[in-house]
């Protein structure tokens, strides 16, 4: 293989390892209760994959306070949850 298409592949196998990391994926969950004094929101979700959990209803932390006042109670919801700071943490909504 010539020096151009090894270079070429190399490239190629970084930028899709790199866009699987970057994507994020989203859980289907039902809003139980959102706490604004606590900033934290209860969700009862399916597997969360990325943390190797199986569908339950947990209390989550927010990445942002602001997200909480888009959340209500009984909403069908999608979200990203992560560790963040050792919690768990809800980073994305939709």
């Amino acid at each position: 293989m010539n020096m151009i298409m090894k270079l070429a592949l190399a490239v190629s196998l970084s930028l899709g390892s790199v866009s699987g990391v970057l994507a994020a994926e989203f859980t289907k969950g039902i809003v139980k209760k959102v706490d604004m004094k606590t900033e934290k929101v209860t969700i009862k979700h399916e597997d969360l994959k990325n943390l190797g959990m199986p569908g339950m209803t947990m209390v989550f932390s927010v990445a942002d306070k602001a997200m909480l006042d888009k959340l209500k109670q009984g909403e069908q919801i999608e979200f990203v949850a992560d560790r963040v700071k050792g919690k768990l943490t809800v980073t994305e909504v939709r």
